[in-house]
């Protein structure tokens, strides 16, 4: 009898038993109360805190000082290290795209040059190896985008954390639009003055002529018109109504003025990228009050006679003019160096601090979600590294990483195959 009570208990625990032979942990974002302890705490609009402490509950801040009651919060001693806002990424392909080199992996570009109503968010893959790489770098959130064509889509900020993109998303979306461009492509672009000034003018047509149709789409909609389905007017009508901004993509000197000059026509909210050579008209940009998302640092000048800092200095240059810039690294798998980025932007002339808001509050502003991120303050979202030192170095280690309220792992593909490889077992031996 009491051995086929041990077989039927063993046929019961025989699920369990098997889960149990699985070697290793799957380590999960962690949601709960945690205190942040004696930390030196960079907020970005309130000063620095010495000896400080951050309690976080329920996906945010809910209290900061030098005097700080951990109640029931699970305590990290934090002595020695700092605490910054979560890092913003103004522009990236992270989570559209697995591996640039296959297109079945590739989700940025739809088929067609005039596709606004294609939602970045819905294209998001949580489950992206490049998401874990990227936030264990300090990078909390970034603006994902999609490219190609004169509207390509709409482009999504979105949390490096969540299972589904709704719950990735961080409140704001726009609608990308790439302004005509009266450049050369490169120093390979053999065409005439003649065919590219032909090419810019009937690209500059036929942008105004979409626009035309968008406004009198949005015209006839609100005075309650019975419209056939159109999805690309539909999302532009939100655009001429000022529901989304338009995030216009533009390089070139000459181009950023005339699409100033476009922007101001058609009383638009805008939002420039790119903006390579802002900084021979950043005074123009000033004064048409345009915040700009600039990027990346880490790149060659776009002309050869430029100094070969001109894109290290150019968001510098255009902050002193008066324009407010957030840096972005546009890129995907290298997201991660969004820091670098704005480190290099930081010791050519844009200086640490301001360097420092481009990367945290100043994106939040530009896109409206500065009443829950871009800096560390009671009420706003639990979304913040702790790090060795300035995260703009490439010696500082991150610590932690938390992400509206949940401690994230520190972990990621690249650290698995570091410590895999590190010390072998077998080693290897000359025969």
């Amino acid at each position: 009898m009491k051995k086929l009570l041990y077989i039927a208990l063993s046929l019961v625990l025989l699920p369990f038993m098997g889960f149990a032979q699985f070697d290793g942990e799957f380590v999960k974002p962690k949601n709960g109360r945690f205190l942040l302890q004696n930390a030196t705490i960079i907020t970005v609009t309130n000063g620095t805190i010495q000896n400080g402490s951050v309690l976080l509950a329920d996906g945010k801040i809910q209290a900061i000082g030098q005097q700080v009651n951990p109640g029931d919060a699970e305590v990290i001693d934090c002595t020695g290290l700092f605490i910054y806002p979560g890092l913003i990424d103004g522009g990236s392909r992270l989570g559209l795209v697995e591996v640039g080199s296959l297109a079945e992996t590739q989700d940025y570009a739809e088929i067609g040059s005039v596709t606004p109503n294609m939602e970045a968010l819905v294209a998001v893959n949580p489950n992206s190896v490049a998401i874990p790489v990227t936030r264990v770098s300090g990078v909390t959130t970034t603006l994902t985008m999609p490219s190609g064509g004169l509207f390509p889509g709409t482009a999504a900020l979105i949390n490096l954390n969540g299972y589904t993109p709704d719950q990735m998303f961080a409140g704001f979306k726009g609608v990308v639009m790439n302004f005509p461009s009266s450049a050369r492509r490169s120093t390979w672009d053999r065409r005439s003055d003649d065919d590219i000034k032909k090419e810019f003018d009937k690209a500059q047509e036929t942008l105004n002529e979409i626009w035309e149709k968008a406004t009198t789409y949005h015209r006839l909609k609100t005075a309650g018109a019975t419209l056939e389905y159109y999805p690309e007017m539909e999302q532009l009508s939100k655009v001429v109504a000022g529901e989304l901004p338009l995030l216009v993509e533009v390089n070139a000197a000459a181009d950023i003025l005339k699409a100033i000059d476009w922007i101001t026509s058609k009383e638009v909210k805008a939002i420039l990228t790119g903006v390579a050579e802002g900084w021979r008209v950043a005074d123009k940009i000033a004064a048409a009050k345009l915040p700009v998302v600039t990027g990346p640092m880490l790149s060659i000048p776009t002309r050869q006679s430029d100094r070969y800092d001109a894109a290290y200095t150019n968001p510098g240059k255009m902050a002193k003019a008066g324009v407010k810039v957030a840096i972005r690294a546009n890129d995907a798998e290298n997201t991660r160096n969004l820091p670098f980025n704005a480190g290099f932007a930081a010791a050519y002339g844009m200086g640490k601090e301001e360097a420092l808001k481009a990367v945290t509050i100043y994106p939040a502003e530009i896109f409206g979600v500065a009443d829950r991120l871009g800096s560390l303050e009671v009420g706003k979202d639990a979304t913040l590294l702790v790090a060795t030192g300035d995260p703009f170095e490439t010696r500082t280690q991150i610590r932690h990483v938390f992400i509206d309220g949940y401690r994230v792992p520190m972990s990621n593909r690249h650290i698995k195959l570091y410590q895999e490889f590190l010390e072998r077992s077998p080693g290897l031996e000359k025969n």
